[in-house]
């Protein structure tokens, strides 16, 4: 059996889970989502828990069976508490803030790049300390954006300049030696 797999969703008081068919869709406080299953991965929900179980144990069903566990408790904890990703802008200069529900960041090119978060998805500035928090209810869209974000200045292996994920380490290289 899949460790993963195996163990029980549990379904919080203010969150409600509806299956039909292979589709899952869950609603609580921050929001709704609905995503569609793998048709061979069975789900039920019994006493407040959902359970995943595979029909057989071929290497692509064992696979599903951890991925949709993972998938529907993802859902739970979006719509119960959320996500959220911080970035850091190191180098001077390097600034950003948001208008109208869009991003702009100064990174030390030519020109202000303007991005646009997609739908669902939430980006707020704290200016004083350079920091960027990308918020949303899907964990995967969070991810994604905070990467789009990150890779409009990936962070320079010499100076350390550019933007991070918070907890992220860049090692910093040796430069040339003069000799």
């Amino acid at each position: 059996m899949s460790r993963i797999g195996k163990m029980p969703v549990s379904i919080p008081a203010k969150i409600k889970v509806e299956l039909r068919g292979s589709e899952i869709s869950v609603t609580g406080p921050k929001g709704a989502m609905t995503k569609a299953l793998h048709p061979d991965m069975k789900v039920s929900i019994e006493n407040q828990e959902v359970l995943v179980s595979r029909p057989s144990d071929d290497k692509a069903h064992r696979a599903l069976h951890g991925l949709t566990r993972a998938l529907i408790h993802n859902m739970v904890l979006g719509v119960s508490e959320g996500f959220s990703r911080t970035l850091l802008m190191v180098g001077i200069g390097f600034r950003a803030e948001v208008k109208e529900r869009s991003l702009i960041l100064y990174l030390g090119y030519s020109h202000p790049i303007i991005f646009i978060p997609p739908e669902g998805v939430y980006v707020s500035v704290v200016p004083k300390e350079n920091k960027i928090v990308v918020d949303g209810i899907d964990k995967e869209l969070v991810g994604q954006t905070a990467a789009k974000i990150r890779s409009l200045r990936k962070p320079d292996p010499y100076k350390g300049k550019g933007i991070r994920y918070l907890d992220e380490q860049v090692r910093i290289k040796a430069g040339k030696t003069a000799g």
